[in-house]
């Protein structure tokens, strides 16, 4: 795989999600079901140190490429991480003359598709992600406890962390 297309794949990723790991459903269909460059554990890898890592949640398109290309990959994928800022102000531009209804109306269709592929790739990736039954256990109940009280992210995190060292 070229530069050049790793970074076209990378960017095809980033255009078409509007958060950091809507963009993880299309890598893993395209570099680890397709093109086998990338396995689904270095692409767990990946998210992991960009979760770990200060800055835009999709940052782990950065370590992907540095993972499939070395340097040269890594500074593909902050390419392709930066690239929609840079088109955001002529998108805008266009969004101001009397297209924003559009505008929203296709946001609103790509965060309905993005959920749904981000549910999958979630899906498909939890067997590599948390591998037994006790890992299953801590992360269904955090998700559980996340999305059903106001306890805020940083100690389901830490007790989490805690809870799986143990395990």
């Amino acid at each position: 795989m070229t530069t050049w297309a790793l970074y076209l794949l990378l960017l095809r990723a980033t255009l078409t999600s509007f958060s950091g790991f809507a963009s993880v459903p299309v890598v893993r269909d395209d570099l680890v079901l397709h093109r086998h460059v990338l396995t689904d554990d270095q692409l767990n890898t990946a998210i992991a140190i960009g979760q770990a890592s200060p800055g835009p949640l999709g940052l782990y398109l950065v370590v992907v490429g540095y993972l499939i290309k070395g340097w040269v990959g890594a500074v593909a994928g902050m390419g392709a991480l930066a690239t929609p800022a840079i088109l955001a102000i002529p998108i805008l531009r266009l969004s101001f003359r009397g297209r924003t209804h559009t505008v929203a109306t296709a946001s609103a269709a790509f965060v309905i598709a993005t959920s749904a592929l981000m549910a999958v790739a979630a899906y498909r990736l939890a067997p590599t992600a948390i591998p037994t039954v006790p890992l299953t256990i801590i992360a269904v109940v955090s998700l559980t406890g996340l999305a059903t009280t106001r306890i805020a992210p940083v100690y389901v995190v830490a007790a989490a962390s805690v809870l799986g060292l143990l395990a």
